[in-house]
């Protein structure tokens, strides 16, 4: 069974930092490309960011040089550290698989995502 288990969200001040974790199972992590994409209130999912199997990553604009995502292949986890944190940034953050690196930035081609964790950027 594939499970993706998000975790690490929280409150944070504005300008703040958190660092997510999503631990990975019940498929070939390695091979495997993985994104982190979040959900606002009332919003459609948007995508954040990727790590492909051979560790080359993207950005959306509106996290670039704020965000970095990292992976660990001997643990089957992908990391999502968050810095200089902004309001706009609260929403549900998913860890996912898409089907294809080309696909990374369409959710709908995920293959498989977890529950989420909230992030709330809030003073």
């Amino acid at each position: 069974e594939v499970q993706l288990v998000e975790s690490g969200g929280g409150l944070v001040q504005p300008g703040g930092s958190l660092r997510l974790s999503c631990a990975a199972s019940g498929f070939t992590f390695s091979r495997s490309h993985m994104t982190w994409a979040r959900q606002a209130p009332g919003k459609g999912l948007e995508w954040v960011s990727a790590i492909n199997n051979a560790g080359s990553t993207d950005y959306a604009d509106s996290v670039k040089g704020r965000f970095s995502i990292s992976r660990d292949n001997a643990k089957n986890t992908v990391y999502l550290q968050m810095n200089s944190l902004k309001p706009e940034d609260t929403a549900v953050y998913i860890c996912a698989s898409p089907r294809t690196w080309f696909g990374r930035r369409f959710p709908s081609t995920y293959d498989y995502r977890g529950q989420g964790t909230q992030v709330t950027v809030s003073s």
